[in-house]
């Protein structure tokens, strides 16, 4: 049977278990999902088990059961790219296996930098630490509006980031920003994301806005993306695919407020696109409870998705495949807030599959790649191995 249209979901930071060089990223022993279930007594996730993932190897996941058969094709991925970040781990999906790691600035940026990017914005900035993105804007948030100066800080990833009051700087004004400061970040400062970070409200109360940006890097070379456009097909991008991509390989993008705009954005989408790529991202996991340590919210967000996995499954046709995984982790468990260098799950659906494949471990995310462009019979990224020939019937 020749598949028409894929969508993959990826589940922002789920990851399932360390990777062998996590201690050198100080991650030795995060674990997102099974920490998650192991320290909450148990969690239900009854679709994604059918689908097989209680049954990817060497992952423990407390409540959820390993089936004598599964419905779907599982694995698990290790990331061949010297990083943990959303950029990479996506680009690595996508069919690129970085060889150098982003740059990133514990310490904050160098003094050239800033002072360049100030005299581009025509004011001083606030901050140039690592920080928690909910933490900085309350400790500088007095002095932000009453100098009306943007707070730039970055974390353990390659981000540049800049937050700002709505009612202080517009968020226009900081995309503005933002657009400037990746002009001036590039050679050995090229990180791999400028956000801008809107919020709004009162102090003691500041909540950050679903306006939130990302200024990517341009991919180094053509991804899974590209290839499928270049033949014509549809490549539709959901949440902040057109951002991690730089707009490139994608012939439509639908930006959401949340996971559950998401999902019904996927919904849509599936009756509304007829062949092609439909490449989502659901960021909640990561954003909302993986960075603020929140393990009841993380788990209660993965049992809303997999309770509201059959609506998706309703609407693929015999000719589809629903792929399910992540691009790194970020153990709410674990000390501190930042990703965790992790295997991530691989979870396929589909009429033309082989129901109850076990693909083990697979050396890279890009694999995935290789084995997308494969079905829909597109040219191959240069980075992974097809596994079409394992899975297809």
């Amino acid at each position: 049977m020749k598949i028409k249209r894929v969508l993959i979901i990826v589940l922002d930071s789920l990851g399932v278990g360390a990777l062998p060089d996590a201690k050198q990223f100080g991650d030795e022993g995060a674990s997102t999902l099974p920490n998650i279930a192991r320290e909450l007594g148990g969690i239900e996730l009854p679709n994604l088990e059918r689908l097989g993932l209680g049954n990817i190897a060497g992952v423990e996941i407390k409540g959820v059961n390993q089936l004598s058969k599964a419905e779907g094709v599982y694995a698990k991925m290790a990331e061949a790219s010297p990083g943990k970040d959303t950029t990479m781990g996506h680009w690595e999906l996508a069919g690129i296996i970085s060889e150098q790691p982003f740059p990133t600035y514990p310490d904050g940026f160098p003094e050239e930098i800033i002072k360049e990017f100030e005299e581009a914005i025509g004011t001083e900035i606030l901050g140039n630490y690592a920080a928690s993105g909910t933490v900085i804007i309350e400790e500088l948030g007095v002095e932000h509006l009453a100098t009306g100066q943007p707070i730039v800080y970055t974390s353990a990833d390659s981000v540049f980031q800049i937050a700002a009051h709505e009612d202080v700087i517009s968020v226009e004004e900081l995309y503005s920003y933002c657009r400037k400061a990746r002009e001036i970040l590039k050679g050995e400062h090229a990180v791999a994301r400028v956000i801008a970070r809107p919020f709004k409200g009162e102090l003691g109360s500041l909540v950050r806005t679903a306006s939130r940006k990302d200024f990517s890097l341009v991919p180094p070379k053509p991804t899974l993306l590209d290839s499928v456009k270049e033949a014509g097909q549809t490549v539709l991008g959901i949440g902040k695919i057109d951002n991690i991509f730089a707009d490139r390989g994608l012939t439509d993008s639908k930006h959401i407020a949340g996971n559950q705009e998401g999902i019904e954005t996927i919904c849509d989408s599936l009756t509304e696109v007829e062949a092609g790529l439909i490449f989502a991202n659901l960021v909640d996991f990561d954003q909302l409870y993986g960075h603020r340590n929140d393990v009841q919210g993380y788990a209660q967000a993965l049992q809303e998705f997999d309770s509201q996995l059959p609506e998706i499954e309703a609407l693929l046709e015999e000719d589809d495949l629903l792929i399910i995984t992540a691009d790194h982790g970020c153990d709410p468990t674990y000390p501190g807030t930042d990703h965790t260098r992790e295997y991530v799950p691989l979870l396929i659906k589909g009429a033309a599959i082989k129901a109850g494949v076990d693909l083990g471990i697979r050396d890279s995310f890009a694999d995935l790649a290789s084995t997308v462009a494969d079905i829909l019979e597109v040219k191959e990224p240069e980075d992974g191995s097809s596994f079409k020939e394992q899975i297809m019937d």
